[in-house]
């Protein structure tokens, strides 16, 4: 099975419910990183190996159709390489509503990990991992994060061809993302999902 639809756009930009669209839209199983929380034992060591520069695609990826959100996002150099024929989808919102979502809670995450518990430390050094070579490091203020976001996308612009990627933003709902993708448009409202209390409670879920 080969990736057909890889969503670039970091965490809080709308990741959750464009994961949901997908597979609503059929281009599912969708990755996330909800997904590496459920299944930490195979994923972790698999995006950590991917971090030193030896990623296994094929078994990261191992039953999935698309892929959205983080670790993927800090990967598109080379994944534009490994599936050159992928439809890419950069996610985003403004640089200051993200920085102060992403504050408040991936980051907010991260730089509590030394009291989180035990069954997800592995994940949270991933995690810390993969989004400080997004360029988001440990101890960035407000000014810094939204460089960073600001720096990420214009990679992303700079990186997949034009007619490869689609700049969206999920308040736009379903008319760009299915004319990109070549499908009808539902019927259906468009999903919306992982608001700050839900990561929160995703997050819990995954350490109990």
């Amino acid at each position: 099975m080969s990736l057909k639809i890889i969503g670039v756009g970091v965490g809080r930009t709308g990741t959750y419910s464009l994961r949901m669209a997908l597979n609503q839209l059929g281009f599912g199983p969708c990755h996330h990183m909800e997904e590496v929380l459920k299944n930490m034992d195979v994923q972790v060591p698999l995006w950590l190996e991917a971090s030193k520069g030896n990623p296994d695609w094929n078994a990261i990826y191992d039953g999935f159709n698309s892929t959205v959100d983080w670790p993927t996002a800090a990967f598109f150099r080379e994944l534009i390489k490994e599936y050159p024929t992928a439809k890419f989808i950069l996610t985003e919102r403004s640089p200051e509503s993200w920085a102060d979502s992403f504050g408040s809670t991936i980051y907010k995450l991260l730089q509590g990990k030394d009291k989180a518990p035990e069954k997800i430390q592995e994940w949270l050094k991933m995690g810390t991992e993969v989004i400080s070579n997004t360029g988001f490091p440990e101890g960035l203020d407000r000014d810094g994060l939204m460089k960073g976001f600001i720096a990420h996308g214009k990679a992303v612009r700079e990186t997949i061809p034009a007619d490869q990627l689609l700049i969206f933003q999920v308040k736009d709902g379903w008319e760009p993302l299915c004319k990109f993708l070549d499908v009808p448009v539902p019927n259906e409202e468009f999903p919306r999902s992982n608001n700050r209390e839900e990561f929160w409670e995703l997050v819990n879920a995954g350490s109990q």
